[in-house]
Parts: structure tokens; C-alpha cells; sequence
């Protein structure tokens, strides 16, 4: 039991401690508020997170023995530069034990995640990992791209390191083994084949040009090839063409040619000779000039499926041990493990981390590096793109930092902009209209903090582009204000670029000054004089001034390419949001109707209309709706 007159507060149901220290921004409040959590901490597994004056997450840390782990932070002049400036920022802890110190990597992973401390290796990355899912829940199995969580029943087959590889496999199947890709929606509805049936790639189960046995003998097929059992699928077609030949049956044994030449074409095609190797992830560090870059390789039944170059931030004075391990708990967080993973140097705690993946994943997860072989040449070739890959950083970084400067000379800011930010509306006509925001910083475009507005006050008339910005910036900058009013937290930015002439940009300035914000750089970006033609836009100023660059600037050509990114963010947004009008039915407002029932309604009288007329007999004659439903949809259309 914790002591009630302690500044430390000890949680029983959570095992969760949380410590409260002195405010002064120092390095000794900062030990201060260290030894306070040592009085009550516990020499168990478990997880610490340090936390600024605010409660900001800093650093989150795991400890086989956590009252030991922690006491280090105290010695200060043990501690990197990087540690002491934390642990001078450090004014509470909440401590979370655990049962085994694989437990605690886990929940450290996790944590991590979830709060993203300045202190701790992050792996920078805003992409989900595509995979290919064949599904179960249908007699005949659709092979689709799936990225996400894992809400069907099926076979997953990834993580592929992009969907260009995802499309090139799932057009390797359409022509193999003749899979259908459409939607259940659009299989229900076919009476006829569609194109792909013409062309060779599906079977056509839509209208029984296969039955079920023999679709699931393809799906059967398709499931061997892609654990990898490539030998055996090609000897079957093999046998399959030459009895077709036998009996005479030319046209099948052309069909059957053609497969087999697709799958000698793919695998020919494979950029990685990885036959034989298995299931198996390859991983390889390169460091230059402070900078840490790490190649993935992702191998399945010995085919390629694609590698990624990814750069973990905040890894300076970091050894490099400690940011690959960060970087395979933070990775392996969404990613299934294989049962193998290779990585160019021994790690300290490749054993602990072994235990922690095969605890997520439920099988054992082997950590090594291969000494010889074809393994051992496929590492090799990891650390050459790692390097690669890393150089190529460094080069388009000094020519992102160049640009930013000279960004900086051009708008006047004191220093070259870390987080950029542009906006622009889309709409038709005023219908399904919306504002759109991209952010950029050195690093180039950052996706994962991209947002959409959706017009909404009722004070924003549909089509003024200028009161869509207002609404857009009043939201955007009203939430800044309520939760980063001492801008600690990176996300106000340095400058904002306004797809828009000198209206929008006054529309903007007025509500910034009406919000009390005045800092803020703003520039409206425009078409010049002949419309873009000459490839010149105009840069409005708030003080009025304009001005132009030369055609052939690097820093124009910059501009425009940050105009077309919130351009196209906006354009896809708003596509989306129509879309979802369109396929909108007037019984999605009806409370407590789910997918079935409308779909039961609507098959029943045919359209919404006809719902909305209908009397509350022939609602209660429609199958599958019960007496009460009936008389829920009839009081909701007509007890007004």
C-alpha cells in the first residue's frame, strides 16, 4: 500500500502508480520528481512513462526490474545529453507492473503508439500494410486487396510492401486461376459475363459457367500458390493441358497454355531469388551523418513480396542495437510475425523480443542472422539497399532543406518552415462541400495528419468559397487554440498556403484577427494573368503585396506541387463524400432500420418512395419485418 500522505498515488486495480513532483523547468525538479516514485516502486516487470508539466507523454521505457531501471534516471551525470534534457523536462511518472518482462515490451510497444513521446524511436510511417484476402464466406471465394483490421473470415496473405505488388499478384491470379474480384453486390445481380470473362480472367460463377467444386479446386490452387507451392500448381496445370490435348480438347488445352505461361512469366519475374527460404522478414540497419534508414524485405513461400525503405525519427544519440529492436516491436504492432526473421546484427535482447513476438502471435518467432547461403546473400543485398536507400534520403533531405530556406527568404519567415499547411474547398454547384488540409515539413508530405472539413454551419452558404474558408479556418484554429495554447506541440504552423486569391486570403486574415491570432503566415496562392498557362501563379501577401517567380524556379515548381497535393486531397474527398450520397437511401434516417431490413424493404416495394407512401399493412406484409419495425418506419414517415 502506497503511503495516503505521499505525492505518489498507487492505483490496486490497475498496478498503475502515478508520481507528481515540483513545476520548475530544471534538471534538479526533474530528479526530484524521479526519487519521489522510487520511495514506492516496486522491483517487478513493468513499464514507465515519463510525463512534462502539462502531463505530456516524454519517454515510455520498459524494465525487467523497475525500481532499478528507474534509479539510473537519477544519476545524472551518467546520462547522454539527450537523457539529462527528458529527465530536466520530467515532472511526473505513471508506472504499469506486469507479469513477465515480455509483457512489459509489448505494452511499451503499445504505449509508444498510442502517445508518440518526443524521447522514444518512432517508426515514422502513416502507411498500412496491404495484404491479399481470400474469403471464406462465400461459396465462390472473391481474392480482393484488404488493408486493415482483419473483420472477414478468410486467408490472409502479407503484409506486401505496397499495393503495386498486391495489383501485380492479384493480376497474376485473375489469370491463373480465374478468381472473381467483384463485389458479393455486383455477383448477385450479373444474368450475363461480364469482361473479364471474355478476357480470360474469371471463371464466371456469377452465372454458373463453373459449379462450386470445381471453383473451389481453383481457389484450392490459388491458395498453394500463394503459400509458395508454385512446383506444385505448375505440374498440375501441366497434367491438366496434356490430357486436354489428348482429348482433343484444343480450346481448354490453349486456356491451360496460357496459364502456364503466366506463371512462368511470374516466376521469371522475380526481382529476389528467394526459393526455398520460406516464410521469412529481412531487416538491415545503414547510419550516415546521424541519420538511421532500415530496409525491410518481406519474403512468403519463397517469393518476393516486395521490400520498404523506412527512416525512424528521434534517433539521435540512440544506439543503433536499441533502435532496430524499437523498430521491430513498434512494426510487428500491426504486422503479423513469421515464424523467421533476419536481421544484420545480433541484438541484446533478440531473446526477450523473440518471446514478445511469439506471445502476440501465438507461434515461435526465430531472431538470427545467417551466417551463409542464400539467406545469407539475401541480407547481404537488404544492407545494400539499406545503404541505398539511406543515401538517397540524405540527398533529397539537403535539397528539402535548401527549398525550405529559400521558402523562407521568399515569405520573409524567420527560419525555414517546419510544418506547412494548405488548404482548398471542393464542391459542385455547393452540394457535398468540403475543406480540405495537407501539412508538410522537412521530411515532405506528412499524410497522416491530412483532414477534411465538412461544410456544415448553416451560416456557410453553399458555393461561397470565401465563407467555406472562413468555417474551415474558424474550426481549424479555434480547436488549436483550446488544445495547444503554448504551441508546444508542433502542430501550429509556420506558414499556410491558400488555394485562392486575394478574397480568400482576406477571408482568412479576418478570422485569424477576429481569434486573436496574428503570428500566423499566411499566403493566398493564385493563378496569374493567363491562367496558370505559363506555369506562373501569383503569391498574394497579407500586406498586400504579390509576387511572381521565375518559370523555371525549383521553389515555384515546390509551391505548385504543395497546391496540387491539397488539390487532389480535396478533389478525392469530395468524390468519396458524393459517392456515399449517391448510394444513400431515405431509409438510412429511419432509427433502428439496420442493413437488412432496408434491404428487405427496398426488395419488397422497390424504392424509398414507395416505402415512404406505403400503408402500415402492406409495411407489415413486407418479408422479414416485423410488426413493430412496421410501425416504426410507418409513425416515422407519417406522425409528423
Amino acid at each position: 500500500m502506497s503511503d495516503p500522505n505521499s505525492p505518489n498515488r498507487f492505483n490496486e486495480e490497475t498496478a498503475t502508480y502515478t508520481v507528481r513532483g515540483a513545476e520548475t523547468p530544471d534538471l534538479e525538479a526533474g530528479v526530484a520528481a524521479i526519487r519521489n516514485v522510487l520511495q514506492t516502486l516496486p522491483i517487478r516487470p513493468g513499464v514507465y512513462r515519463m510525463q512534462d508539466a502539462r502531463g505530456d507523454v516524454l519517454y515510455v521505457g520498459k524494465a525487467r526490474a523497475l525500481k532499478n531501471r528507474v534509479t539510473n534516471y537519477t544519476q545524472v551525470t551518467r546520462l547522454s545529453k539527450r537523457l539529462q534534457r527528458m529527465v530536466a523536462q520530467t515532472r511526473s511518472m505513471t508506472i504499469v507492473t506486469t507479469n513477465n518482462e515480455a509483457e512489459a515490451l509489448l505494452l511499451e510497444a503499445q504505449l509508444i503508439k498510442r502517445y508518440r513521446p518526443p524521447y522514444n524511436v518512432l517508426l515514422r510511417d502513416d502507411k498500412s500494410f496491404p495484404f491479399i484476402l481470400l474469403r471464406h464466406d462465400h461459396d465462390f471465394a472473391r481474392v480482393q486487396l484488404h488493408r486493415g483490421a482483419r473483420r472477414y473470415k478468410g486467408d490472409y496473405f502479407g503484409p506486401f510492401a505496397g499495393a503495386g505488388q498486391v495489383r501485380q499478384t492479384l493480376n497474376a491470379l485473375q489469370k491463373l486461376f480465374l478468381l472473381r474480384s467483384c463485389t458479393d453486390s455486383f455477383f448477385a445481380t450479373r444474368d450475363r459475363p461480364c469482361l473479364l470473362y471474355q478476357i480470360r480472367r474469371c471463371s464466371a460463377p456469377c452465372v454458373g459457367r463453373i459449379d462450386t467444386e470445381g471453383y473451389a479446386e481453383l481457389v484450392s490452387d490459388a491458395r498453394n500458390f500463394l503459400q509458395g507451392k508454385k512446383t506444385q500448381v505448375q505440374a498440375k496445370l501441366g497434367e491438366q493441358m496434356q490430357a486436354a490435348a489428348e482429348g482433343l480438347d484444343f480450346e481448354l488445352a490453349a486456356i491451360l497454355r496460357d496459364r502456364l505461361k503466366a506463371l512462368t512469366f511470374i516466376q521469371g519475374s522475380q526481382a529476389i531469388n528467394a526459393e526455398g527460404v520460406g516464410d521469412v522478414d529481412i531487416f538491415a540497419l545503414a547510419c550516415k551523418s546521424g541519420t538511421m534508414g532500415i530496409q525491410a524485405f518481406f519474403i512468403r513461400g519463397g517469393q518476393n513480396w516486395g521490400h520498404r525503405s523506412f527512416f525512424p525519427a528521434h534517433t539521435n544519440e540512440v544506439p543503433e542495437d536499441e533502435v532496430l529492436t524499437q523498430f521491430l516491436m513498434q512494426f510487428y504492432e500491426e504486422v503479423p510475425p513469421p515464424k523467421t526473421i533476419f536481421v544484420d546484427r545480433n541484438l541484446e535482447e533478440a531473446k526477450l523480443l523473440s518471446e514478445a513476438l511469439a506471445e502476440r502471435s501465438g507461434h515461435k518467432v526465430a531472431i538470427g542472422v545467417p551466417q551463409r547461403g542464400p539467406r545469407r546473400r539475401l541480407l547481404e543485398q537488404a544492407q545494400r539497399n539499406a545503404v541505398e536507400a539511406l543515401d538517397r534520403r540524405l540527398a533529397e533531405s539537403t535539397t528539402q532543406a535548401k527549398l525550405l530556406s529559400e521558402v523562407a527568404d521568399l515569405f520573409e519567415l524567420p527560419e525555414p518552415p517546419n510544418r506547412i499547411e494548405v488548404y482548398d474547398n471542393s464542391h459542385i454547384q455547393g452540394t457535398n462541400a468540403l475543406g480540405a488540409m495537407v501539412v508538410a515539413g522537412p521530411e515532405g508530405f506528412r499524410k497522416n495528419q491530412y483532414r477534411k472539413f465538412n461544410i456544415k454551419r448553416p451560416e456557410t452558404i453553399a458555393g461561397d468559397d470565401y465563407g467555406m474558408m472562413r468555417e474551415v479556418f474558424g474550426r481549424r484554429f479555434a480547436r488549436a487554440q483550446a488544445e495547444d495554447p503554448d504551441r508546444t506541440q508542433g502542430d501550429w504552423p509556420d506558414l499556410v498556403l491558400i488555394d485562392g486569391g486575394r478574397g480568400q486570403l482576406n477571408a482568412v486574415k479576418g478570422v485569424l484577427e477576429d481569434l486573436g491570432i496574428e503570428d500566423v503566415c499566411l499566403v493566398g496562392v493564385a493563378k496569374g494573368p493567363h491562367h496558370g498557362r505559363d506555369g506562373r501563379e501569383v503569391f498574394h501577401l497579407m500586406d498586400g503585396r504579390e509576387l511572381t517567380l521565375p518559370v523555371n524556379s525549383p521553389v515555384l515548381f515546390y509551391l505548385q506541387r504543395l497546391r496540387d497535393e491539397v488539390h487532389r486531397f480535396a478533389i478525392g474527398a469530395h468524390r468519396d463524400k458524393r459517392a456515399k450520397a449517391i448510394g444513400a437511401s431515405p431509409l438510412d434516417e429511419v432509427p433502428g432500420i439496420g442493413p437488412a431490413r432496408k434491404k428487405a424493404l427496398l426488395m419488397h416495394f422497390g424504392t424509398g418512395r414507395a416505402v415512404r407512401n406505403a400503408s402500415l399493412e402492406d409495411l407489415q406484409k413486407a418479408p422479414g419485418v416485423s410488426a413493430g419495425v412496421a410501425q416504426q418506419v410507418y409513425d416515422f414517415y407519417h406522425a409528423r
